[in-house]
């Protein structure tokens, strides 16, 4: 851990820095009825995007960039809200008390580039808050989905990384860059383009948005299934620091730092760290070693400057590092497949003389030969430009980001030397320009205009080599040649797969109150992308040899292929939205949306046809054309209560899916269309504040997702080696797509002190559960994954300012459970499972100055 240690050594110097503030800003305390500090208060001016947070002596500063006078916003979990009108700046700081009730925070949001209360977002939106992560150890996206299940995220490793929303946004499997995700993942209005990025550790996050559902019309990157919008912690004028270390089982440490000071009198700073930790979940009995580890470590840093009352500029910077001994999949059983005798898996073992470490996954023994190597580096630079113009606000936003990957696979699952190498370093860059313009138009009308633009280069130079029982698994002949030896020994092949994509947008919403009751929201996106593809891939090593039926042979296993591929696309698509508050209680809400996701290549090998000739049809996938319905009430039934309601209807032309070939050159799978797929649902969301001690929050979902039509879809793992090579599968279940998915929770909590702190004393329980999915594009009956629950639990005290402790546990009944199942390279009939974390615990420290 010493790059942890020297960081937050680092931050404490920082720290010294950062603490005189030289701030003439809006300045107040916070407390309740007993002095006592209310530490994370949220502080909004109203009707913009500027807020604070009070620190843990409950102290807050606001930049006053608005003219006078103003309204203040003050909310905070457990006290009713209150609003101030200042009239000017003064010099001494406002001291605001605010009333304790145990009630529900109004929650705020700027999804629709304007600060407003959650319920009165006519958008199916989950909001987790930035300690409400930290608290129920939701550190990352694939932890996230357990407080929101309509969320999916499936991860065999980072580069193989698909975030659903609704069973929507990227086909389930192996990912191929030549396809956009569905669902945007923004950080601080930065649209980060590979989904390897939600596999890496928050850093100094303040709130996650989620939105369900087409968001085309507000974001600039298009987005078909919804969104992730992550804010972070922004730099304050006041000085402050928060510092959190923990220890768990399996050696887990996880350590974080955050320090927030004036510079000068216009400029701010805060700098955060993030690093985890962990020993492996899985023995190689073959290496004497654990497998699977944890070792993560982040930073990121942001300036702001306000160079007058009406402008900010943030500078921001970050980069994290990923270096697990991991990602490592263990056998999950054995399908018998359509091919001979001689090729199923249990007969080719026992020619080989090999048997596996164990037939039972959750052993969780693995004897791989090929090392298992997840190295990335994600990182980038941005700067954001706010202005008040008029009635409303100029945001630019200009952005370059970078991911370097750099794998090792053990992709036969085994400890035979069947595929000694397997790996597709690749370096990715992008440059993203956004520029918006939000706010009040006239008294009746606001809304979002933009423009949107994105260019990102994608480089991979793979190497995927044979090793001496390579000869075996590819035997499909009974011909004797195939054991002359070293034939397929060193025999592989390296590619070269180069893709540029470029998209341009001009986006917006309107919002217009026709009463103070009935809005109606129309939306409209204009969009143009282009993708530029090469692939190559040269057959290098093995037998030298001149015979043709030996090299015939060879070119069974690995044969060279070269193809280019060049694509535009253009398209209008757009929103309708009417919204209509029944009552301060009730808020209805209809939507119709009609989004696309672009034109995609194939840029990872494509299957071939009997003279061993790739079949370039496939190198150009067509646009996803979506249709989405949605209707949807939030209410506050009683009070301190939310419970929400949505039902919801998408269907999908030209679905773009992912296949896994049983052609061992072709890598990662090669993306193909489905004629038409459907999604439809209902999701529940409820909160509620019991009495002062009790919350309890929950939220339900339910999912009917189906192939309508697919007629040319890949055979199931079950029945590779048919006489046909494709299947008819319309009417069966999308992949990933579970039919009931929930979470439910509840905290205990009282008043008390600790060491001469005041704070509450809690304990605290979450669940989640799913029911069974289909594993594979094409369901088989040995890829599903049973359905699962899991329990999570927390006790410790939560200090208002000053020392905070809770014990931890996840997964406390120590739950077997799968996250994906997958099938070998080659369909020899053995699949693999990613699986689920056994029990783990610990204990978290955090100090906040």
């Amino acid at each position: 851990m010493k790059p942890i240690y020297t960081k937050i050594i680092a931050s404490i110097v920082l720290l010294l820095i950062f603490s005189n503030s030289f701030a003439q800003n809006i300045e107040g305390v916070i407390t309740n009825n007993q002095n006592i500090p209310l530490e994370g208060a949220n502080v909004v001016i109203k009707g913009t995007t500027l807020s604070s947070t009070a620190n843990a002596i409950g102290k807050f500063s606001i930049d006053s960039q608005e003219r006078f006078p103003l309204i203040l916003i003050i909310q905070h979990v457990g006290y009713t809200s209150k609003e101030i009108i200042i009239n000017k700046v003064s010099s001494t700081p406002l001291e605001i008390i605010l009333g304790e009730e145990n009630q529900l925070i109004e929650v705020v949001v700027s999804s629709r580039r304007r600060i407003e209360k959650v319920q009165n977002v006519p958008i199916a939106i989950s909001v987790i808050t930035g300690k409400q992560a930290e608290q129920t150890g939701a550190f990352n996206v694939n932890r996230i989905k357990e407080l929101v299940p309509s969320v999916q995220l499936y991860s065999s490793n980072p580069r193989n990384t698909g975030i659903n929303i609704r069973s929507l946004g990227s086909p389930f499997g192996l990912t191929n860059d030549g396809i956009d995700p569905g669902v945007g993942f923004y950080v601080d209005g930065v649209y980060y383009a590979r989904p390897a990025a939600t596999t890496l550790d928050f850093i100094d996050v303040e709130q996650i948005e989620v939105l369900r559902g087409p968001q085309g019309s507000l974001f600039g990157k298009n987005t078909t299934s919804g969104a992730f919008n992550i804010t972070t912690r922004k730099p304050s004028f006041t000085s402050g620091a928060d510092f959190e270390l923990s220890y768990g089982n399996y050696a887990f440490l996880q350590a974080k730092a955050s320090i927030t000071g004036a510079l000068s009198k216009k400029i701010a700073g805060r700098i955060s760290f993030s690093g985890t930790q962990r020993d492996g979940l899985i023995d190689n009995v073959a290496t004497g070693r654990t497998t699977n580890t944890l070792n993560n470590q982040g930073i990121r840093g942001q300036l702001l400057y306000t160079p007058t009352e009406n402008t900010n500029i943030t500078l921001a910077a970050d980069i994290t590092t990923q270096r697990p001994d991991g990602y490592a999949q263990v056998v999950a059983g054995v399908a018998p497949t359509k091919r001979a005798a001689y090729r199923q898996f249990n007969q080719i073992i026992a020619d080989l003389n090999y048997s596996l470490p164990s037939l039972n996954a959750f052993d969780r023994k693995i004897d791989h030969d090929t090392p298992w190597r997840s190295g990335q580096d994600l990182g980038g630079v941005s700067l954001t430009i706010d202005t008040k113009i008029g009635t409303g606000t100029l945001t630019a936003t200009t952005a370059w980001r970078f991911w370097n990957w750099d794998p090792s696979n053990d992709r036969d699952f085994t400890g035979l030397q069947v595929l000694a190498k397997s790996q597709n370093p690749t370096r990715h860059t992008q440059i993203t320009q956004e520029i918006r313009y939000a706010g009040q138009l006239t008294s009746k009308l606001s809304g979002v205009a933009g423009v949107f633009f994105i260019d990102q280069t994608s480089k991979t130079n793979g190497t995927e080599e044979s090793g001496n029982a390579q000869w075996r698994f590819a035997q499909s002949t009974t011909s004797s040649l195939w054991k002359t030896p070293g034939l397929f020994e060193g025999y592989g092949i390296k590619t070269d797969a180069r893709i540029r994509s470029s998209s341009a947008a001009v986006f917006g919403q309107l919002d217009w109150a026709i009463t103070d009751r009935l809005h109606v929201l129309p939306g409209l996106r204009y969009n143009f992308d282009k993708k530029d593809a090469d692939y190559s891939r040269k057959t290098y090593g093995g037998l030298q040899t001149t015979d043709p039926a030996l090299l015939a042979l060879k070119k069974l296993v690995y044969s060279d292929q070269a193809f280019t591929s060049n694509t535009d696309n253009t398209d209008f698509s757009g929103n309708l939205t009417v919204s209509f508050k029944a009552s301060d209680k009730i808020n209805a809400y209809a939507t119709y949306a009609k989004s696309y996701k672009p034109v995609g290549v194939n840029v990872a090998g494509l299957p071939t046809n009997s003279a061993g000739q790739p079949l370039l049809d496939l190198a150009v996938i067509k646009p996803e054309k979506v249709d989405h319905y949605e209707i949807g009430v939030k209410t506050s039934p009683f009070k301190n209560s939310i419970l929400n309601l949505t039902f919801f209807n998408t269907d999908i032309k030209d679905f773009q899916t992912n296949v896994q070939a049983a052609e061992l050159g072709v890598n990662r799978g090669y993306l193909a269309n489905a004629d038409k797929v459907r999604v439809r649902g209902a999701e529940l969301d409820a909160s509620f504040v019991i009495n002062n001690h009790l919350t309890i929050n929950g939220a339900a979902t339910y999912t009917d997702g189906k192939y309508i039509k697919f007629t040319n879809a890949p055979l199931p793992l079950e029945e590779t080696g048919a006489s046909v090579a494709f299947k008819d599968v319309s009417g069966t279940d999308l992949p990933g797509a579970s039919k009931w998915a929930g979470s439910l929770g509840g905290e205990l909590s009282d008043n008390a002190k600790f060491f001469g702190n005041s704070g509450k004393i809690f304990i605290a329980v979450d669940s989640y559960a799913r029911s069974e999915f289909s594993s594979s594009p094409s369901a088989s009956k040995y890829l599903i994954v049973p359905g699962y629950a899991i329990f999570n639990a927390r006790l410790g005290f939560r200090a208002s300012q000053g020392l905070s402790v809770h014990f931890w546990g996840r997964n406390l009944l120590n739950k077997d459970y799968y996250e994906q199942l997958l099938p070998a390279g080659g369909n020899t009939g053995q699949y693999a499972g990613v699986i689920g974390d056994q029990r783990t615990y610990g204990i978290t420290l955090k100090y906040s100055l």
